[in-house]
């Protein structure tokens, strides 16, 4: 939805992709088998769509926008308030075309015009535009809901995007071959930009190339209040805190969800599980209050030190049994529970699915 040289949003093609997606989504009802009664009543009934994004942190870089400022959060403000009253007119065309969900449908007119009524005055639909809610009293809708944002973790990386709203965790990263051996591998969009973009730094790229733990816990629950104004289901959001997080700092945070009108919340602490795939420097982490500091010359990933350390060694770091463990780099990797698990760390790097 980025126009890659206006730097813009294309907010006609979001626009057009968002009315497909829900008659898509809607036909998918239909379409689908149901193997017990009530669940068949209770998905014709209500006709419950989640239309989502991926990809969030994208638009946002190919706009030079920064995730979690000022500036990306009214973009991004603009960009899911489009989706969210594009989605409830096409719900409304359709309800025009094949009928309003049953549920809001009463036995006499009487009784639809209340229900049609009580459904405006709902908390998500108070901010819909009066074009909407006129539309639903005369009309009815499709659907009871239309929006979520779902995690999408397995096909953003199989594309090679950010998943659902979430910022990029990194951009850089290692990964290990068929030979245990590390290749430092960056993100497609970054080596995108710096193709080009020649005569930029790759250690030091522009501030939209911000990741999850640049990020303050603030900034995280903010964008997710921001996006939820628009989503009438739940979203999937991760508040990401540093080493050293305590329990007060995290209530804060979850209030600070609570009162932005986030349906849910997830807060993880780095560092707050004994097994870790991805972790951070500790020193990257320093705490000062409520106030994160990091140290300019940090990597973002850390599984290894350097390359070098381990081509200096005979010890086969890598994922598969009999390896030594590249996240510890003490443990042996053995075959427990189906999974390919660090016998120091307890690390799960590689599982039989």
């Amino acid at each position: 939805m980025a126009d890659k040289e206006t730097k813009t949003v294309n907010f006609d093609k979001l626009k057009k992709t968002v009315e497909i997606g829900i008659r898509m989504q809607d036909n998918v009802i239909n379409a689908t088998p149901y193997f017990l009664e009530e669940n068949k009543k209770q998905a014709l009934g209500e006709r419950r769509v989640g239309l989502g994004v991926m990809g969030l942190h994208d638009l946002l870089i190919y706009c030079e926008t920064e995730y979690g400022s000022e500036e990306g959060n009214v973009l991004i403000d603009q960009v899911f308030e489009t989706i969210a009253a594009t989605a409830y007119r096409a719900s409304i065309e359709l309800a025009k075309e094949k009928g309003s969900f049953p549920f809001l449908e009463g036995e006499t007119q009487q009784e639809t015009n209340r229900l049609r009524s009580a459904f405006i005055e709902t908390g998500f639909m108070k901010k819909m535009p009066d074009d909407i809610k006129k539309g639903i009293l005369e009309n009815g809708i499709r659907n009871s809901h239309l929006l979520t944002v779902a995690p999408t973790g397995s096909t953003g990386t199989m594309v090679g995007v950010s998943t659902g709203l979430e910022p990029y965790f990194s951009f850089t990263y290692f990964r290990s071959g068929r030979l245990g051996k590390f290749i430092e591998v960056k993100a497609d969009i970054v080596q995108e930009y710096l193709d080009r973009h020649p005569e930029v730094d790759p250690d030091n790229l522009p501030n939209w190339f911000v990741s999850a733990m640049d990020l303050a816990p603030e900034a995280h629950a903010d964008v997710q209040c921001i996006i939820q104004r628009w989503i009438d289901s739940s979203i999937s959001k991760t508040v990401n805190a540093p080493k050293g997080y305590t329990v007060d700092q995290v209530e804060k945070v979850y209030e600070r969800l609570y009162k932005g009108g986030a349906k849910g919340g997830t807060v993880y602490v780095d560092g707050s599980r004994d097994a870790q795939v991805l972790t951070l420097k500790a020193e990257e982490n320093n705490l000062d209050e409520f106030e994160l500091e990091f140290e300019e010359d940090k990597k973002k990933v850390v599984l290894v030190d350097t390359i070098n350390e381990l081509r200096s060694t005979d010890v086969t770091i890598g994922s598969e049994v009999g390896n030594t463990c590249p996240v510890c780099r003490k443990g042996e990797v053995k075959e427990i529970g189906g999974c390919n698990t660090c016998t120091n760390c307890g690390a799960q790097l590689k599982c039989g699915l």
